[in-house]
């Protein structure tokens, strides 16, 4: 946080442009760690799908799943980017299934 402000002395003169320096630095951090989890969750969802143990595969779809939902919800992904990665993770899921 203390970094936006170093950063708002340096460009801006006007208040209310400092204050969007803030607001979008913080914006900017809250989506990175979105979009961060939601990759730690697919990678999970991959391993799951690796080790091939049934109950942690379907936990593991799950989560991800809502995380996706939950990113496009904030906005930090688009809806249809997340529709599309949800796909992607049933159909492997569903091959996951049929395989074993």
């Amino acid at each position: 946080m203390s970094f936006y402000r170093k950063e708002v002395e340096l460009l801006p003169n006007i208040k209310s442009s400092k204050k969007r320096v803030i607001v979008n630095g913080k914006k900017a951090m809250r989506n990175q760690m979105v979009k961060s989890n939601l990759r730690t969750t697919l990678k999970k969802f991959d391993q799951a799908l690796k080790d091939s143990d049934a109950s942690n595969i379907d936990s593991a779809y799950r989560l991800a799943v809502k995380k996706l939902d939950q990113a496009a919800a904030k906005k930090v992904i688009h809806k249809n980017a997340a529709a599309n990665k949800k796909s992607q993770i049933a159909l492997s899921l569903k091959k996951a299934q049929e395989q074993a």
